[in-house]
């Protein structure tokens, strides 16, 4: 997936949502990672923009947070 789809997803999405894409993130991660370590991955820069994706999301959790507790001071 593209930066810019990922940004737009991020940008519409709850706390919930994005908790969900982060561990669906993670999980896929994971998988990329067994099938590099037994020579079955095709393409080995999937792993580095899963890792990038992963912490887009986190960022705008991150995000949510802050403005979550700004707004309740």
């Amino acid at each position: 997936m593209k930066a810019s789809q990922i940004r737009s997803q991020i940008k519409d999405s709850t706390v919930n949502e994005l908790n969900d894409k982060l561990k669906e993130l993670k999980a896929e991660l994971f998988n990329l990672r067994f099938q590099h370590a037994i020579n079955q991955l095709e393409n080995p820069l999937r792993i580095k923009a899963v890792k990038k994706d992963i912490a887009r999301v986190k960022t705008a959790i991150r995000a949510n947070e802050i403005q979550n507790d700004s707004t309740e001071s």
